[in-house]
């Protein structure tokens, strides 16, 4: 396989399963052409490589920025702006889970202790109540859960996976 078809059928792959990660195909496709590229990249030439609008790039370039997963970088001589990514791939896992915690998870477990406050002493309340607290302490265990994972070294996650399966 030459390199830049193996490059192509990881764009396509990476693009793909950035979906099941709340990231739309686009923005993972320029995610992954960042990944597999040795230089940083301008604008234009991920338009030309991915076949894309410039409107489209530069939406999915800023939010690849604001999700931590992509750097602006200032080449010496040059006007344009240059983009790269982070080859760790276990720094990748680590920027999307902590981001996808912040955008999903603390907004469902700050919404949820608030709905915990229903003033009304009727079964279907307390139902109510009891189960948001059940999603509440979900929510939160999850949510630490994330946290060590993302402050984790790999060392650590790979030991405490292992003894899990062990």
């Amino acid at each position: 396989m030459q390199l830049d078809e193996a490059k192509n059928q990881f764009i396509q792959a990476w693009g793909a399963l950035g979906s099941s990660w709340g990231i739309n195909r686009t923005m993972s496709s320029i995610h992954a052409l960042l990944i597999a590229s040795k230089d940083a990249m301008t604008t234009e030439e991920i338009m030309d490589t991915l076949k894309i609008s410039r409107g489209n790039a530069n939406m999915n370039i800023r939010a690849l920025i604001e999700w931590g997963l992509v750097k602006r970088e200032m080449v010496a001589g040059e006007r344009k702006e240059y983009f790269s990514a982070g080859k760790d791939v276990w720094e990748i896992a680590r920027q999307i889970a902590k981001e996808r915690a912040k955008r999903e998870l603390e907004p469902v477990t700050k919404i949820v202790a608030d709905l915990q406050t229903v003033e009304n002493d009727s079964e279907d309340a307390k139902q109510f109540v009891e189960t948001m607290a059940g999603i509440q302490d979900f929510t939160t265990k999850v949510n630490g859960t994330l946290d060590k994972f993302i402050k984790s070294d790999k060392n650590w996650f790979y030991k405490s996976l292992m003894s899990l399966i062990k």
